[in-house]
């Protein structure tokens, strides 16, 4: 009786891994390990457009702009410019609780380059936010990344997730970060958003020392790093965008925050690259 019960628990967790996608053992790419058909970052006639190491007293606002300043539709709170500074030679995103201009709620914030970019290898160095409900993130969007009409399948623009770092401790998923392609117009469904989940990689140090995390966006794919080492490529849907997108990066509230009120989380960010093909 003893054996069959503890069969049906395995069976049973077994079948929560599978259909919730949890990162199993087998999924996970440990860095620091050599990796299968392992790929190093080749920059070879690349060149740095764009390198902030946040050395200066506050943002740099003839660089960067702040993003979605106000309420966050379908998010429990706020962006503000605020919530984004530079202290000791890093950006620093928060989020925390407050009775601020927007009201009383939880606040954090985003930041993006004024220019936008098309192809090319983009580059963060940074600690991701150690508690759980908000999450820390690097990433590309077009306008036309969810729009049916507009996407077409992502070649008009897509959302291109370089690395997203949930903390949680369940199923092994706190030291975790996920790499993610988004688009519309993949098939018949103009309310249905298509997704590819490229990578999950597990990061040791992921929350205690400082990473990198980079894509190279080619006219053929996309192509994720961790410190310099490929973790996945992808060039789902239709093909890779062919448009110039808006290179963010932010520290994200759920739609339900539930934490106590005293909670104060922090994205730390060492530097920002992004290079072009040399014309």
């Amino acid at each position: 009786m003893r054996s069959f019960i503890n069969k049906t628990i395995a069976t049973a967790l077994l079948l929560v891994f599978g259909c919730f996608g949890i990162l199993t053992f087998s999924a996970c790419t440990y860095i620091g390990k050599k990796l299968p058909d392992e790929t190093t970052l080749n920059l070879d006639g690349y060149e740095l457009v764009l390198y902030d190491e946040f050395d200066k007293d506050a943002l740099d606002l003839s660089i960067w702009e702040y993003r979605q300043s106000g309420p966050r539709p379908l998010r429990d709170g706020f962006n503000h410019p605020d919530q984004v500074s530079v202290n000791n030679g890093n950006l620093v995103i928060t989020g925390e609780y407050l009775n601020g201009e927007y009201g009383e709620g939880w606040y954090a914030g985003a930041i993006r380059p004024i220019e936008r970019y098309a192809y090319g290898y983009f580059e963060i160095k940074c600690i991701p936010n150690d508690s759980p409900f908000f999450w820390s993130a690097f990433w590309l969007q077009s306008n036309n990344s969810y729009s049916h009409d507009l996407s077409q399948g992502g070649v008009n623009g897509a959302e291109i997730d370089i690395f997203e770092s949930y903390k949680t401790n369940l199923f092994g998923l706190e030291n975790a970060i996920f790499s993610t392609v988004y688009c519309n117009g993949t098939n018949r469904n103009p309310d249905k958003i298509d997704k590819e989940r490229v990578t999950k990689v597990y990061v040791p140090s992921l929350r205690t020392d400082y990473n990198t995390f980079g894509l190279m966006w080619t006219e053929e794919e996309y192509i994720f790093y961790v410190n310099g080492v490929e973790t996945g490529r992808s060039s789902f849907g239709k093909g890779t965008s062919t448009q110039a997108e808006e290179i963010i990066v932010s520290l994200e509230i759920p739609k339900k925050v539930l934490l106590k009120k005293d909670v104060t989380t922090q994205f730390t960010v060492d530097y920002v690259k992004i290079y072009q093909l040399r014309k």
